[in-house]
């Protein structure tokens, strides 16, 4: 899309900052149990989301900082109006080369074209189960059909595409082994990733089904699962299994072993910079646009903010205000 800039950014502990995840809205349109309570969230008034064109801005900034990598999150992305025309731009910011998106899916398979058309080579499809039943029953809303044709879609447009799947005792384990399979003859990645917190509410300090456990449910059904090389900063450890087309993914988001490599942060929707998932966020991004700030003091506080960066999820956790122990849902702070 772009040439990339001059340098890279790198935290107090030696790691490049080159990715950042971009809330564009904290609506969704599935009401997930472990995303958020039944009745949903409070939103956040429409004014208070970050403007397209504010978005763009930061982007730009941050693109002369080193990042090369966008990835478009919610809530849901598509429930968002104009965000077709806000990826065409995007990909336009000097430095920007990696424009990909996560989605439930819903409301993706009739723009699947378009994104072919804008460079998209990558979408995260959210799907924790195959069963119609059990969807509902997860989700509260009965949209599988949807989501299964937008997963089709993708993949015949050529679109790279990664599941990703959270692993839930007692309502989706039964599906690992079928979600799983689906990697026999298709070249998708499928991911599996460990419940977190980020419900809207409290949590076990706990979780019974860690990457070990998941790992070992699936050997004992496909037998050994073979490391392979992944990208600097990915999160998940992929596997392969003998004679299968695709790759399958775990993702240790609880127990946070990737902490080491991460090279990514994090804008919510309403203009939050978080750089580690489990902070509460080190710098109001919004207030410092709508303040009047320059790009130089914009890019003064992003980098001082970058400087002050916990070590791993555990440190950032710790550093919560007492107040803030409940996690907040992920709808807001950007799948």
């Amino acid at each position: 899309m772009s040439v990339d800039p001059p340098s890279v950014l790198y935290d107090s502990h030696g790691r490049p900052l080159e990715y950042v995840r971009l809330a564009v809205t904290d609506r969704c349109n599935l009401r997930c149990f472990y995303c958020m309570p039944e009745e949903g969230i409070t939103y956040v008034p429409r004014q208070e989301l970050l403007s397209y064109e504010e978005m763009e801005r930061v982007v730009s900034v941050l693109a002369g900082l080193g990042v090369r990598k966008v990835r478009l999150t919610g809530g849901e992305p598509f429930v968002r109006r104009g965000l077709l025309p806000f990826i065409e731009r995007l990909g336009q910011i000097p430095g920007i080369h990696d424009i990909s998106l996560t989605t439930n899916g819903v409301l993706t398979a009739p723009h699947v074209p378009e994104l072919v058309r804008l460079g998209v080579r990558s979408v995260n499809l959210s799907l924790d189960t195959l069963d119609r039943a059990r969807f509902l029953r997860i989700t509260r809303r009965d949209e599988l059909p949807q989501v299964l044709d937008t997963f089709y879609a993708l993949l015949d447009a050529g679109i790279r595409v990664k599941l990703n799947a959270v692993v839930m005792d007692g309502q989706n384990i039964e599906d690992l082994v079928p979600l799983a399979e689906l990697t026999r003859e298709l070249p998708v990645s499928v991911r599996f990733i460990e419940e977190m917190p980020f419900n809207g509410g409290s949590h076990a300090a706990m979780l019974p089904w860690n990457h070990v456990r998941i790992r070992q449910h699936l050997e004992q059904h496909f037998g050994p699962l073979l490391p392979v090389p992944t990208a600097p900063g990915a999160t998940a450890t992929d596997y392969a299994v003998t004679g299968h087309a695709g790759h399958i993914g775990i993702i240790a988001a609880y127990s946070r072993t990737f902490c080491g490599t991460c090279n990514r942060i994090r804008i919510t929707a309403e203009g939050g910079l978080k750089t580690c998932l489990y902070d509460q966020g080190v710098l109001d991004v919004r207030a410092l646009l709508r303040g009047g700030a320059t790009d130089e003091e914009l890019r003064t506080a992003l980098t001082q903010a970058f400087r002050y960066r916990a070590a791993n999820g555990f440190e950032a956790e710790q550093r919560r205000p007492v107040h803030q122990l409940s996690f907040e849902s992920m709808s807001t702070i950007g799948g």
